[in-house]
């Protein structure tokens, strides 16, 4: 099971963390992704963050680069992804979810996800 938290509303230029509490698995078997579907687009989850097995490996969107962060936190079974620099384009609903080990950015092979938290970014 996956539970995320953290999002709300902020003015641009303004920060949020998100956090993914992972139970049923222990993180360090398994990558997680963030992801984020956009309003108007349902059928579109967006590759956001993922951070692999080892902890080591960690890749970004192209959209997000330099703007977010994703890290863990292997005792509290946790991963958190810390967004930076908010803009309007970044208003989404953000999901994580898991795979078995290796990481990927497309978003239908992961086997499980969460329900997501809303992020709104506007002044």
């Amino acid at each position: 099971q996956l539970v995320e938290s953290g999002g709300g509303s902020v003015q641009p230029g303004g920060s949020l963390r998100l956090s993914c509490v992972v139970s049923g698995a222990t993180v360090q078997y398994y990558t997680i992704g963030w992801f984020r579907q956009a309003p108007g687009k349902e059928r579109e989850r967006e590759f956001v963050a993922s951070i692999n097995f080892s902890g080591n490996g960690k890749h970004y969107g192209d959209a997000v680069k330099g703007r977010f962060t994703i890290s863990r936190h292997d005792v509290l079974n946790t991963v958190y992804l810390q967004m930076d620099s908010l803009q309007p384009e970044d208003t989404a609903r953000y999901y994580c979810a898991s795979r078995y080990y290796y990481e990927d950015q497309n978003p239908d092979a992961y086997d499980y996800w969460g329900q997501g938290t809303q992020v709104t970014v506007s002044s």
